[in-house]
């Protein structure tokens, strides 16, 4: 995988200083509730916006799916029947042990991420080694353009594979940005992130289609 370091924008609002402020929907302005609102995708600048329940419901139409919003779902699967191993993960060339993939509309490719003391890194994955990541899990080629990403990690040996809200895992890059000490991210870091993936598995169902 090749790229140089990025942040993309939808990285903002979780790395930002939180300065107190009303939450607005960023379609049609009403009032949010901080925390709890949804978020669309803008995919001509590659950020994330606020929405308000109806606008986002109103994006999640076919027919809205070839505009510049699109509503970020709120589905969380697992695949406990994948076949993702530690050969393919170092196919990936990920140095960390956690990364997402999603497929990028603007630049029609999937598109990866992980974290790091500066925030995302962005690359493009080698297309074999993607192939070998749709090959080993049915969830890769379940992913909505745009809103959803596979998630992966490597851990004690194993890797866990889940399909997740694509704010879920800025979110996480956010976290790790603020918390990263040091060579290996810190004590910090390394429990936000078990406790991050344990809320995923509390989340996230099981997905029953086997592999592709």
């Amino acid at each position: 995988m090749a790229g140089p370091p990025t942040a993309p924008r939808g990285l903002a609002r979780f790395t930002a200083p939180r300065a107190p402020r009303e939450e607005r929907c960023e379609l049609c302005g009403v009032a949010v509730a901080a925390g709890g609102h949804r978020h669309l995708v803008d995919t001509e600048r590659r950020s994330l916006a606020c929405a308000c329940a109806p606008c986002a419901t109103l994006l999640e139409r076919p027919e809205a799916a070839a505009g510049r919003f699109r509503a970020v779902p709120g589905r969380y699967l697992r695949d406990p029947g994948h076949g993702i191993d530690g050969v393919t993960w170092e196919r990936l060339r990920i140095p960390v042990g956690v990364a997402f993939f999603f497929h990028d509309s603007a630049l029609g490719r999937p598109v990866a991420f992980y974290p790091s003391p500066a925030g995302a890194t962005e690359g493009e994955p080698d297309a074999g080694a993607w192939q070998s990541v749709r090959d080993a899990s049915a969830l890769a080629g379940l992913l909505a353009p745009d809103v959803e990403a596979l998630l992966l990690r490597r851990h004690e040996g194993l890797v866990e594979c889940f399909l997740v809200p694509v704010d879920v895992c800025y979110e996480l890059v956010g976290r790790m940005r603020l918390r990263w000490q040091g060579f290996d991210g810190g004590a910090e870091a390394r429990a936000d992130l078990d406790a991050f993936f344990a809320r995923v598995r509390e989340r996230a169902r099981d997905h029953r289609g086997g592999r592709p």
